[in-house]
């Protein structure tokens, strides 16, 4: 029973107290011993802190100041729009099932398998190291602007050398301050970001009190970089006071000249510093492996800080808006510290922010790492981040981070790089969105979150609008996200993932496939439109595999699948013995590389099995149309598994859908001499249940003796030309040229162009044989079959050979094609009749393309030799006591005539309409 293997069974469903609790502590990276964090401490912090950055205390004035309050607020609208519809989908798929470590990544691998979930996985990584480095020499510079020896502000204190060494000093001492908490674990990283997140909110409070407390007052301003300050009179910037005339200055925008850089502001340029500083909606989610609840808190929390930031933007930028004139607002971006009751308190605030996004970064980025490594995706590569301590905390990715942010930080200035890292993230927020929405077009039944406030409307627009954003932000870095995601996913494809995560596309899949199927109407086919559909019924595919591939060759886009019979009676077994082999017979699919489906059934006779395949193979408008068959003889059957370079060589054990032992999970060739689970007289008859069904039947012989190129998936090229001969005429009961125009010998001759259509039998020349009666004119009958073909669009050669002396010709012809058997003529006329057709064929199939008529004598052994023969297949005798006789003609008639295809078809496959 499936449920016997069911993954809830690793879960205890009462815990000491009665509360379910996952046997496993749900995957975290130490049990359920790592998992302590409550929403406040490990989704509400992190989210604020990396939400406000830096950007909160340097850059409010920059915003309002260059886009005005309308604009600004507009801004900060579009950015949380678009940051809300991501929240919207991670909520939704936290709600869903038990979310492990490694939070973003955790979500995008598990919802679009490893291939995606690892490349973005390392993006979002590689977002996070950079992210650290950006926040550690912002808070550099920071210090620097109020401590460094080249200090240009007025309240400047020059202690501290500067120089890119000096920097980097600096940096590395603030980078070993934040690896020392992250590395001693969750614990002391949720308590120093605690303390920091006190004192930006006291800072904060500071400024917003500041705001009403302090009168207007005018604030020297710094000169420009570049400028000779001491030859110019300074310059003032004025803090107002609330005043309507200041709100009224500020509504409009103002662009101008960003003082800092040189560049001209406009509106994408000042959306991309503050959207810059809102990416960090998914600080709390990387900390899902520490969570108690994280199902409950990621969501919970992270609304609950998007909430409370955005509020705190919005009251900035209106009380920036009434109370600093623009010139204050544009020229001095840190004029919170001029208008702060206590100046020190706002530069707390800047450095515990600076130094809190930091902490987030290298422990997201830890968290995402361990996961990684823990997923193997890379190899040895991250194998050393799969170190946890016994408490569950993995140290080594921690350590494998700071590493790289430590070379990152020997970079020095990372302007350039700030966008770049804006965008990785976007391109995991997109993922993220795309993941959901990817659920819910699937329409899976157990993707039922209980969080429901989103739809795919909401996920599609949330999808769009990041990358939009990203464009918008850096063009460039936008498109070398997405070129390095293409390439990181093609690695990971080439190097095979785990397959038992479950793949949405799957799901997708089966729900567009279901759709289409059901309007796929059999009432609306058409014959123009007519394709082969094939069912091939194999016993042993040891000695079927050549025509294994034939039949792949012959299906022209159309179904195809692969047919087998298991002997037995359900009623005396204790299980299905079918269920088991599928799995072998798909790794052959895969090992052959052909296009089918498999199809099992176990039934007490071949004859029955082959009946209820041919009625319930396919589905809807895709069910077979043909059925085919090897050739029932006494050929000792061959083990082409020993000889096939595809099953010769040992397969390699990581890749999907392999198996090594392919070769152990189907018996041997049967022994020659022993009995065979389908007798002659059965055999026949299958092939008269098919014609009764409607079904074409095409039998196949000696296909394991077809030129091995032919059967490559290849262009075919080789020095020895082929011809296909095509003798679409019954040659054991001849007639004139009104059989070349019936229904089965156009399906020879359609046929035959489906495999020429084939670029492994480009190169082969098809020849159309046309048999004259002894008292036949020539030229007249060619005539009419040329024109026939011009009609049908068929490019092939028309040879023309006597037939029909001696042959019963005066004999009235029978209503039934089979009834040559229960003519007049015994079974000793019979056989000559068969014998002398099978002459008649191989004679031919030596001859070159200009041997014109001729007999049995003759041929040029010199010429293109025949690869194939396409034969018209008589239908078998209405007295199933007649069978045997019936196979044993087949038998004179196709006996060493290389590989042959006996044909015979009953519905019209082709048309000379347009």
């Amino acid at each position: 029973m499936a449920s016997e293997s069911s993954p809830l069974l690793a879960y205890r469903l009462l815990g000491e107290e009665g509360a379910a609790l996952p046997a496993n502590g749900a995957g975290g990276p130490g049990g359920a011993s790592a998992r302590k964090l409550s929403t406040f401490l490990g989704v509400v912090v992190p989210t604020v802190l990396s939400m406000f950055s830096i950007v909160v205390f340097l850059r409010i004035g920059f915003v309002v100041g260059h886009a005005g309050l309308l604009q600004a607020l507009a801004m900060l609208l579009v950015a949380y729009f678009i940051l809300a519809l991501t929240v919207l989908s991670v909520c939704a798929i936290a709600t869903n099932g038990a979310v492990q470590g490694g939070g973003a990544y955790f979500m995008i691998s598990r919802t679009l398998g490893p291939e995606v979930g690892g490349s973005i996985g390392l993006m979002f990584y590689l977002a996070n190291v950079c992210g650290c480095a950006v926040s550690l020499l912002g808070l550099v510079e920071s210090v620097l602007d109020v401590f460094g020896a080249d200090a240009t502000g007025p309240s400047g204190l020059r202690v501290l050398p500067q120089g890119y060494g000096w920097n980097l000093l600096y940096g590395s001492l603030l980078l070993g301050l934040v690896g020392g908490v992250c590395t001693l674990g969750a614990g002391l990283y949720a308590r120093a970001s605690f303390l920091t997140f006190l004192l930006v909110s006291g800072s904060l409070a500071s400024v917003l009190i500041s705001f009403v407390a302090v009168g207007p007052r005018d604030i020297r301003l710094t000169p420009r970089p570049g400028s000779n300050g001491s030859s110019l009179p300074p310059r003032f910037g004025h803090f107002t006071g609330f005043n309507s005339s200041t709100l009224k200055d500020n509504l409009g925008a103002g662009y101008a000249e960003d003082y800092t850089t040189g560049a001209v502001m406009n509106f994408a340029s000042v959306f991309a510093v503050l959207f810059n500083g809102c990416t960090g909606i998914m600080a709390g989610a990387n900390m899902s492996g520490e969570l108690k609840d994280p199902s409950r808190a990621i969501p919970l929390g992270t609304i609950v800080a998007v909430a409370y930031t955005f509020f705190v933007y919005v009251l900035l930028f209106f009380l920036s808006s009434f109370t600093c004139d623009r010139t204050l607002l544009q020229e001095d971006y840190g004029f919170f510290r001029a208008i702060s009751l206590w100046p020190p308190l706002v530069l707390i605030g800047i450095y515990a922010t600076a130094l809190s996004a930091s902490m987030s970064s290298l422990i997201g980025a830890s968290r995402i790492l361990h996961a990684l490594a823990r997923d193997d995706l890379f190899g040895v590569i991250l194998a050393p981040a799969k170190v946890v301590s016994r408490g569950g905390n993995p140290w080594a990715a921690v350590l494998y981070s700071w590493g790289l942010v430590q070379l990152v930080l020997l970079a020095g200035k990372l302007n350039t790089l700030a966008a770049v890292v804006t965008v990785f993230y976007l391109v995991a927020y997109a993922a993220v969105d795309l993941s959901c929405l990817s659920l819910e077009w699937a329409s899976a039944p157990n993707f039922r979150p209980t969080f429901s406030l989103f739809s795919w409307h909401t996920c599609l627009l949330g999808v769009a609008s990041c990358l939009l954003m990203m464009f918008l932000i850096s063009p460039g870095a936008a498109g070398g996200s997405l070129l390095l995601m293409g390439l990181l996913a093609a690695l990971l494809t080439a190097r095979g993932g785990p397959s038992s995560w479950g793949y949405v596309s799957q799901a997708l899949l089966f729900h567009q496939v279901r759709k289409y199927l059901l309007r796929l109407d059999v009432r609306k086919d058409h014959v123009k439109f007519w394709r082969p559909q094939l069912l091939l019924l194999v016993g042993n595919p040891r000695g079927a595999l050549p025509l294994l591939r034939l039949a792949n060759q012959l299906k022209k886009g159309g179904l195809y699948v692969l047919g087998h019979v298991t002997l037995g009676d359900l009623d005396s077994l204790p299980s299905d013995p079918v269920q088991p082999q599928y799995g072998a017979w798909l790794s052959l699919v895969d090992r052959a590389q052909v296009k089918a489906f498999v199809d099992l059934t176990l039934s007490p006779s071949v004859r029955q099995g082959a009946q209820h395949l041919l009625r319930i193979s396919g589905l809807g408008g895709m069910k077979p149309n043909t059925l085919v068959l090897g050739f029932y003889d006494d050929a000792p059957p061959q083990d082409h598994f020993l000889t096939d370079p595809a099953f010769s060589e040992p397969a390699d054990s990581t890749r999907e859908g392999s198996s090594p032992a392919l070769s152990t999970l189907f018996p041997p060739p049967r022994a020659p001499g022993s009995p065979r689970a389908l007798s002659p007289q059965d055999y026949v008859a299958t092939v008269a249940d098919a014609l009764k069904m409607n079904k074409n039947v095409v039998l196949a012989r000696a296909s394991g003796a077809l030129p091995p190129e032919r059967l490559s998936r290849g262009s075919g090229g080789t020095s020895q030309l082929h011809h296909v001969d095509v003798w679409p005429l019954n040659l054991l009961r001849p007639r004139g040229g009104p059989g070349y125009v019936d229904v089965c010998g156009l399906f020879l001759l359609q046929m035959a162009t489906i495999l020429g259509m084939v670029p492994a039998w480009h190169s082969a020349r098809l020849r159309i044989f046309l048999c004259l009666g002894p008292r036949e004119a020539p030229g007249a009958a060619e005539g009419r079959l040329r024109a026939l073909l011009s009609q049908l669009r068929i490019r092939a050669e028309v040879q023309e050979v006597v037939w029909g002396e001696g042959a019963g010709a005066g004999e009235p012809e029978a209503e039934e094609e089979g009834d040559f058997v229960n003519s007049g003529r015994g079974d000793a006329e019979a056989e000559a009749l068969a014998r002398s057709a099978n002459a008649l064929v191989r004679a031919q199939q030596g001859r070159g393309t200009g041997g014109g008529p001729g007999g049995p004598e003759g041929g040029d052994a010199e010429g293109p030799i025949t690869a194939l023969t396409f034969l018209y297949l008589p239908r078998p005798p209405a007295d199933p006591a007649r069978y045997p006789r019936y196979l044993a003609l087949l038998e004179t008639l196709t006996r060493d005539l290389g590989p042959t295809l006996l044909v015979h078809g009953v519905t019209p496959v082709t048309c000379t309409d347009l």
